[in-house]
């Protein structure tokens, strides 16, 4: 099923809020550990590897003992600031542990839509991969005004951000980790019985009403934003895959053929 996934050698990974920290807010050392861990095997095995982090506003939250996510946009990206220098240092510490270094890219949407900027991106993004570095990126929530005075911020909780990156740098494959299996055919927080979907050929008018609401207080993205990002990397010829992130390790069973979470086959 996944047989094109096996081989991928450009590999763009997400990871969300709700798996980077616990229900408090504070990062679980753990499972970011562990993350960091396998990214960096793969990496020894030759795979080039972006990882798009979400987390800072999170992080700056609990860093800053407050007791819940600040709906201010100013409080917003005061949080950010703080968590992301916590974020980076964290990231560059575990990967340098073993002996790869690690880029911090801040994106908005602007630079995106602005043909100069798209180049010199793609140009940054291109030439840290060929030195062997592993770019980690975020939106730059402090600066980004527009994008974080609601919920559904221009890049989607990064969901969004994380598949512009994957069509930026032409990726194999773009793996979102979740606190979720995959896609299901209904809510599996409500129905025990709901089935995991394990491949979706066509993001169709089904599919989409399969979407739920957002996804846990820390975060800003639910399934909604993950199809989305799956409609921009399946049309840009890039596979995609849902899977739960509370376990890296089955990173490796994704790409010794395994079928693992819900992947959304590229069109070609």
């Amino acid at each position: 099923m996944n047989r094109l996934i096996k081989n991928a050698k450009r590999i763009v990974v997400k990871v969300g809020t709700s798996t980077l920290t616990y229900p408090n807010g504070k990062l679980n050392i753990r499972r970011i550990s562990q993350l960091v861990r396998v990214l960096s095997d793969f990496k020894n095995e030759g795979k080039e590897i972006v990882l798009v982090t979400s987390g800072a506003i999170g992080v700056g939250t609990a860093r800053l003992k407050l007791k819940e996510r600040p709906k201010e946009t100013r409080m917003k990206q005061a949080a950010a600031a703080i968590g992301q220098c916590e974020l980076m240092y964290l990231y560059d510490k575990l990967f340098g542990e073993y002996g790869h270094i690690t880029a911090q890219i801040l994106m908005t949407r602007i630079i995106t839509d602005r043909d100069n900027t798209r180049v010199n991106l793609i140009n940054t993004f291109n030439t840290l991969l060929k030195l062997g570095a592993v770019p980690i990126v975020n939106e730059n929530d402090s600066v980004a005004v527009e994008e974080i005075e609601c919920d559904d911020i221009a890049f989607g909780g990064n969901d969004t951000l994380s598949a512009v990156v994957a069509t930026l740098i032409e990726a194999d494959v773009l793996i979102l980790l979740s606190d979720i299996e995959g896609l299901y055919d209904s809510d599996p927080h409500k129905n025990p019985d709901a089935k995991l979907i394990p491949c979706v050929d066509k993001i169709d008018d089904y599919i989409r009403s399969l979407a739920g609401g957002a996804g846990s207080s820390l975060g800003t993205g639910g399934m909604v934003t993950k199809i989305e990002a799956a409609q921009i990397a399946t049309e840009a010829g890039i596979d995609m895959v849902i899977m739960d992130g509370s376990d890296p390790q089955k990173l490796y069973d994704l790409f010794e053929g395994k079928s693992v979470g819900t992947i959304f086959h590229a069109k070609h």
